[in-house]
């Protein structure tokens, strides 16, 4: 009968699985993609359409932001024997002054985060941008984030158990891609990062219902 801890699960590509495994250890999960639009014709990444959803978890309404999508050069794909590609050295630089309006500014979140970063990551760098973020977040003395790298493991960690998944096809690309990882290593990733978000949420997200001041736990995946 509850109350239950609840959790906003954000997707690429629109699955329940990690919903449906995290329900199963007594959470209340809505899963919503982030893309709301077609994908090649995505020039914004909206926020809005996440307000709802939050409000509906937490009661509590959001900032509403629309940030513009960080770019990538065709150019700078790889290409490889097997006929995938590589793309991560295509992404523009977040960083460089014309790209910066594309970060989002987690430095202004009082959530708690839990980053994971695949080391082996060959569709976007990962592990750079965890650095970064929590670059940002250290820079204004926060320490509201936890951190864990694996190396070896590559850009599709998800849930354990499932098949080993080295390449596919890219919705944005629309060729199959590498996503790296070696397939023992990666596997072994899985277990231990699904076993730490757990841990995570059990931490952090109460449903204890005389606490006034609850927040969003956050756990950011750098994929």
């Amino acid at each position: 009968t509850g109350p239950f801890p609840a959790v906003l699960d954000l997707c690429t590509v629109m699955s329940e699985r990690r919903a449906a495994l995290l329900a199963n250890k007594g959470f209340v999960v809505l899963t919503l993609s982030v893309f709301q639009e077609n994908l090649g014709n995505l020039k914004m990444l909206h926020l809005d359409p996440l307000e709802e959803a939050i409000i509906f978890l937490l009661q509590q309404p959001k900032k509403r932001q629309i940030l513009p999508a960080l770019m990538f050069d065709a150019k700078k794909v790889i290409p490889t024997q097997s006929g995938a590609v590589i793309g991560k050295y295509a992404m523009h630089d977040p960083l460089k002054e014309e790209n910066r309006a594309t970060l989002v500014p987690i430095e202004q979140a009082n959530a708690h985060f839990l980053f994971v970063a695949p080391e082996d990551d060959l569709c976007w760098d990962s592990y750079t941008y965890m650095m970064e973020m929590m670059k940002r977040l250290q820079r204004l003395g926060k320490t509201n984030f936890e951190s864990v790298c694996y190396p070896k493991a590559g850009h599709f960690l998800e849930p354990p158990y499932g098949p080993f998944c080295p390449s596919s096809l890219n919705m944005f690309l629309k060729k199959p891609v590498l996503w790296g990882g070696e397939s023992r290593t990666h596997a072994a990733a899985e277990v231990d990062m699904w076993k730490k978000i757990q841990e995570f949420l059990k931490s952090h997200v109460s449903c204890n219902p005389v606490q006034t001041d609850a927040k969003l736990q956050i756990k950011s995946e750098c994929e």
